[in-house]
């Protein structure tokens, strides 16, 4: 169990994808979401997690997380009683300068939507920004995963 550190940031292009080591295919649900606590299924390629998060502070940039490996076949299971709104994406890895930028790319309701996440030590720790970033949107709720679930990105005026 440990507090979630992370940033999120638009993209300004594709670069990322030159620069990826590696990308693999993710779908994910949600059981539950109340009062900014959430509790996910995720199948990733052929592996299945399930993932506790906690509310985040008021700037978005920490939240408590608990995640834990399943076996396949129960997330598959599971995703039978979640919540409408499923997420399906691409998440491609791109290091830069000692950290990892997992890039995601969205498709079905929220095609077009590109957001790169950045894990971090701390709050405070300072952190590369790659030109092919763009503005900022940590604690911008539109853009977490379980909101995009409710309110996709095609819905956006």
């Amino acid at each position: 169990m440990a507090t979630e550190t992370e940033r999120k940031f638009l993209l300004r292009d594709q670069r990322y994808k030159s620069l990826a080591v590696r990308h693999y295919d993710i779908v994910q649900a949600w059981l539950f979401d109340t009062q900014g606590k959430t509790l996910r299924v995720r199948i990733r390629d052929n592996e299945a997690f399930l993932t506790f998060k906690g509310p985040s502070t008021q700037d978005g940039v920490e939240r408590f997380e608990w995640e834990k490996a399943i076996p396949l076949e129960e997330a598959r299971e599971l995703m039978r009683f979640c919540l409408p709104g499923k997420i399906e994406k691409t998440r491609y890895l791109v290091p830069q300068d000692g950290f990892v930028f997992e890039v995601d790319e969205f498709h079905g309701d929220n095609e077009g939507l590109v957001v790169a996440e950045l894990e971090l030590p701390s709050a405070d720790s300072p952190y590369p920004r790659p030109d092919w970033l763009g503005r900022e949107v940590t604690g911008d709720k539109r853009y977490y995963n379980v909101m995009l679930g409710r309110q996709p990105y095609k819905t956006w005026k």
